[in-house]
This record gives structure tokens, sequence and C-alpha cells, in this order.
């Protein structure tokens, strides 16, 4: 039986009134109760506006506690809500928004600003999200009357706000809860379907497997209107009565690191692009020093070095950390097994957006190496191939988490599922006889070699990173050809003051050295370089399409 997430995050309420519950770091603080209250006061706006169950609002802003109080003003009333990524293009954030049916829009000024309400012919108000100020009004007089009223209003409806005052509807596990675009690696925006059954199934499972506590923090950093962000950095969290601390800025590594200091977070949610810069920058440079190395061949100093480079990164972290949850991609081999061998508390994940979003997840003391978990509650999780444990296939799913389908997309909603109803997730996979799941690679991706054999670019990749003056690659096919896209470390590139002769040179001794380790129909035929870092989803996963 599935406990609905808006029960969980009433009782949160309820219980810790007084406790707090969303902070911006450097700025404002709302406690369980007030930020009920303000839920509340936004309703009365709703009303006014004559929103009724299943209309649309949008919300289109970066990370902040107003942010996550309009959501949850949208939610507990029953509307249908439309997370938009404020990075998207401002055409976009229009299309999408008209696209959507969305009839209010909270967002912040400077995006608006950038924006024509012409094109989003159906929305009647636009609020900042920042203060909840009027940023434009198309329902007229009335409406503007009551807005200049609404301390008023509030007054007159809840003239002693208080915990008994708090009753969210929960018989609607059916209905639709949002709509949030994918912001994906091989495609445009499509509007996946989640209903209130999907989000709490994820709550719940979260809850169950990963129990929190009042009181306990965490820095809010991946963004709230990706479903990564928005379940797991945020609804999970208050569920379980924590304090939620949102970042609000680029999360640069000193911005993240100071924050860290500061929250002490018992959970950190991030992709494998921090990590990887983290061990990389800090860890292998101290690790794969000689005398460093000689030293971790002796059992006892091993232990001790092993030890103090764990403590440190836990350090780095705010020194509380219980869990380091990865997902978005898998984690650079080598990193993995330094992780796995200095015993971090990491595991990684699987999920996706249309399953709002966890598919696979292990606890971090029996997680398997190179997997993402195994199957989480109320999923399946199958792959489409003889032998799953031995010969890759689609990765299938479905269950309680499973989306609806695509707004206004019968095609591409038709296209997703199999004809007995399974979810195809578009990766290729394997799963073993314990049932943790191993991602080989997107079918997208797979290229097809000339006698037949199946290459995955993320295989190669993987291996190609860990080369000197390497950051990240996109391998891809060119005229039959296995062509290696680079971005290079700039940065080391600048301090050793090397030209573009020096650095190509380089590259071709990672071609010919990662060569030898590759099967002859794998190999890399070419290294181009790129002078910018490939453009990434919310979930720091490269854009792929756009580089084939």
């Amino acid at each position: 039986m599935i406990t609905h997430y808006l029960t969980y995050i009433q009782n949160s309420i309820k219980n810790y009134w007084s406790s707090e519950a969303l902070s911006n770091i450097n700025g404002d603080t709302y406690t369980f109760g007030q930020m009920a209250g303000e839920i509340e006061r936004v309703h009365i706006l709703f009303d006014k506006l004559g929103i009724k169950k299943g209309d649309k609002i949008a919300i289109c802003a970066k990370n902040s506690a107003r942010w996550g109080i309009a959501f949850l003003s949208s939610t507990t009333y029953e509307a249908t809500t439309v997370p938009l990524l404020n990075d998207f293009t401002e055409e976009s954030i229009m299309h999408l928004t008209d696209h959507s049916d969305s009839k209010i829009l909270f967002t912040d000024v400077d995006i608006w600003k950038k924006l024509d309400p012409e094109k989003m012919p159906q929305l009647l108000a636009v609020f900042c999200v920042a203060d909840f100020s009027l940023l434009f009004n198309r329902a007229g007089e009335q409406f503007l009357e009551s807005y200049n009223k609404w301390d008023e209003l509030f007054k007159e409806r809840f003239p002693s706000f208080g915990p008994e005052d708090v009753d969210y509807p929960v018989n609607n596990f059916e209905d639709l809860a949002l709509i949030n675009y994918t912001s994906g690696t091989t495609s445009a925006p499509k509007g996946v379907m989640l209903t209130y059954r999907s989000i709490s199934s994820n709550i719940q499972f979260g809850l169950t497997l990963i129990p929190n506590k009042q009181g306990w923090k965490i820095v809010s950093m991946l963004p709230m209107a990706h479903m990564y962000g928005l379940a797991f950095e945020f609804l999970y969290q208050l569920a379980g009565g924590c304090h939620i601390y949102f970042l609000g800025k680029i999360p640069s590594p000193k911005v993240l690191l100071n924050s860290f200091a500061m929250v002490k977070p018992y959970m950190v949610v991030t992709v494998p692009l921090v990590i990887e810069k983290i061990f990389k920058n800090s860890v292998f440079p101290t690790i794969n020093k000689p005398s460093i190395k000689r030293l971790m061949k002796i059992p006892f100093f091993s232990n001790i070095i092993k030890n103090r480079v764990r403590r440190k990164i836990l350090d780095a972290f705010g020194g509380q950390l219980q869990h380091l949850i990865v997902g978005g991609a898998a984690i650079n081999k080598e990193v993995e097994d330094c992780m796995k061998d200095i015993h971090m508390p990491y595991t990684v994940g699987y999920g996706m957006t249309e399953c709002g979003p966890i598919l696979g997840y292990e606890d971090w003391h029996k997680f398997k190496k190179q997997s993402c978990g195994k199957a989480v509650h109320r999923v399946e999780v199958r792959v489409d191939s003889e032998d799953q444990e031995h010969i890759v296939g689609e990765i299938q799913v479905r269950g309680a988490n499973v989306m609806e389908g695509y707004f206004k997309n019968p095609e591409a909603t038709k296209a997703a599922f199999t004809e007995d109803g399974w979810m195809r997730t578009g990766d290729l996979g394997l799963i073993d006889e314990e049932g943790n799941i191993f991602i080989k690679g997107r079918s997208k991706n797979m290229i097809l070699s000339a006698n037949g054999q199946n290459i995955y670019p993320e295989e190669i990749e993987d291996q190609l990173n860990n080369q000197p003056y390497v950051v990240e690659s996109v391998v891809v096919e060119r005229d039959k050809k296995i062509v290696a896209l680079v971005y290079p470390d700039m940065d080391r590139v600048s301090q050793e003051s090397l030209d573009e002769n020096d650095l190509s040179k380089l590259m071709e001794n990672n071609r010919i050295k990662l060569n030898l380790m590759l099967p002859l129909y794998s190999r890399i035929a070419k290294i181009e370089l790129r002078k910018k870092e490939f453009e990434k989803t919310p979930k720091r996963s490269i854009k792929r399409f756009l580089y084939k």
C-alpha cells in the first residue's frame, strides 16, 4: 500500500510546526508552520483567479524556499504543476508555458523581462517567486482588488492559523500531479505526465530505505524543475521533517564546499562529474605518489592512508555525511574503484524523469560496484534479451512509478511502451542473478561496427576520460569510423604553457595508448579537440544529440 506524499508532509507540518523547514543560504528561513501559512495564502490567490482542480500552474525560476512554497501551494490545491528549467531559452519557456495550458506562472523578474505575454495567451497572472508580487494580470480589476487585500482575506479565512487548519487532499493517486518537461541527452523536451501515485511511491521508497529525521539538513543544489532534485532534495526531506537549504546559484566547487561546511548535510545527492573532479584534483595526485603507492602495499599503512583519505573527503562534505547518492550517469571506473576501496558511503542510483524518477537503488553497504542498484519497491525491471544476465538488451520497466505518457503527444507515448505494457527506457544493460542492474549505454548511442559488433561509446569514454589532459569526451561514428570529441583540461594546459601542437601530440599519444586497450573493431581513428565544455542537461549528462 502506498502512503500519499502529502500525508507525510502534512504530518511533518503538524509535528514540527516550529522547526525550521526551508532556508535560502544566507537568506530567509521558514518554519514548517510558516511554510504552511504561506501555502494557504497562495491558495487564496488561486481561488480568486478561479483556478480549478487540474488547471496548470508553471514555475520557472532558480531554486529557493519560495520556489518550494509555490510548488507545494500548487500540488496541495490539486492543480497540475509544470516545473520549467530556468536555463531553458526564452522561446522554450514561452512555448512550454503555452503548450502546457498553464494559467499561472511563477518566475524571476529577470526571466519575466525577456518574455512576451502575447505568446502565452492562456496566462491569467504572473507572480514573482522572490516575494509573490504580481508581475502581470490578465484576470481583471476584480482580481487586482483581491490581491491588494490579500492580508485581510487571509485573516478573514484564518483568524488564528494553526496546525489544525492544515488538511491536504490525498484521495487522488491516479490524478495528474505534474507535467515535467525533460531536457534529455537525445531529443527535444517532452512533457512527462506523472500522477500523485508516482511521486508518492518514490517518496515512500526514500523514507523506507533511507530513513531521515527531523532536524537533519541537506543542501538543495540540483534544479527542482528536474525530478531528481524535486523528489530527493525537497519532497522526501520535507516528508521526514528535514531542514532544506537552497543554494540558489551555480554550484561551483568553492560555493559547494562553503555550503557543505556551513550546513553539514546528512546526505549529498549529486552527479558523477562533481565526484570525479574531487578525486582527480584532490585524491589521485596524493595516492598516486610513488612513496604513497609503496606504503599502500603494506596493510597497516594502507589502512591508515585509506582512513585519512576517507576522512578528508567526508570533512569536505561537512563531516556529517551518511549517504552520498550519485545518479545521472555511471561513475568513472577508476574513481569508483577508489571510492569502494576507501569505504565511502556511496551508491549509484538509476532513474529517469518518466519514473518520477527512481528505478534502481541499493544501500551503500550492499551496493555492487559498477551497477546502479536493484529495482526499487513497486517497480519491475527486465532486459529485453534471450539471457538478461549475459546478453545486452533494452532495459524495460513497469510499476507504480511509471508515467502516464507524454502530454499532447500520443505518438511518443505509444512508442514509449511495448505491446504488453512495459515502458522502454532506451537504456541497454544486463541484470545479474541478484537483481543488480548494469547499464551498458543508450540504445540510440550504440554503434554497429562493420563486422556486426556492438560498440558502446560510454565504455570507451570511461577509459578515455582517465587519460592525461582529458576532462570529458563523446565518442561518435563519422564516415563509418570511430571519432572521439575531447574537451581537454585547459587549466593544466595553461599552467604548463602548452600550445595547440603540444596538445595535439598529447592527444595522439592518448589515442594510441587507449587503442591498445580496446578491441580492433572499437578503436578510435581520430581525436577532435573542443575549446568549450559539452552542453549538459540538468543532471550534468552531455547532450549527445548535439554532437553526432
